[in-house]
């Protein structure tokens, strides 16, 4: 039975198919995401799916049972000004 693979071995994996390019990225509020997250990054418990602190989703299923919805908000301070500015965009 081979060994189990080690982070290190992980990381020169990885480095040669990047070609050492760095994986890590900077979220636009300025968090470092890592490319890889094992459980020794992990403090605490992050709890179960669909109950606070919600720190792994907001659903207990997550997505399982239905497709990822996207929602945006585009509008102005009140429904009446939104309206009336896609109302005047759609007739032009």
């Amino acid at each position: 039975m081979a060994e189990r693979p080690e982070l290190s071995d992980w990381e020169a994996l990885a480095a040669r198919e990047v070609k050492g390019r760095d994986l890590s990225w900077q979220t636009p509020e300025g968090i470092t995401v890592k490319p890889l997250y094992t459980a020794e990054d992990v403090k605490t418990d992050p709890g179960l799916p669909g109950f606070a602190p919600f720190t792994r989703g907001v659903r207990a299923s997550m997505y399982a049972g239905r497709p990822w919805t996207i929602r945006q908000y585009a509008g102005f301070s009140t429904a009446e000004e939104s309206n009336a500015f896609y109302r005047r965009n759609l007739a032009a």
